[in-house]
């Protein structure tokens, strides 16, 4: 059984797919971009911005389904430069004071809308 988990607050999905699954005590959280919902544009800046705003859009997500970051068991950072790792990192780790999840990041070729970070999750209730 599965449970669709959409926030008015993070950017609708460009394809087919949910923001979040949950099933049983697991969410899914779909791989967030620095999209604002609020005016529809990608943040553009530094790598720190968009950063800033992927997370932002995965407490939104997490905030609907009546969680924290806390509740984040698994982190995938997907890059489009390695050389931005620090960056990224100084952003994200404001997110996880104290035991932060599991986390891999990858640097791929390319990202949805030629943004440069994106961010997917798991959570637990």
């Amino acid at each position: 059984m599965k449970e669709i988990i959409n926030s008015s607050k993070a950017p609708a999905p460009i394809g087919p797919y949910s923001q979040a699954v949950k099933s049983g005590n697991t969410l899914y959280i779909s791989g967030q971009i620095p999209l604002d919902e609020a005016s529809g544009s990608l943040v553009e800046g530094t790598i720190e911005e968009e950063t800033e705003q992927v997370m932002k859009n995965i407490g939104y997500i997490l905030e609907e389904a009546g969680l924290n970051f806390q509740h984040i068991l698994k982190c995938s950072i997907f890059v489009s430069s390695m050389d931005d790792f620090a960056r990224i990192n100084a952003v994200y780790g404001k997110y996880f004071p104290q035991n932060p999840p599991a986390r891999e990041t990858v640097e791929v070729s390319k990202l949805p809308k030629g943004v440069n970070v994106e961010i997917s999750c798991i959570a637990t209730f």
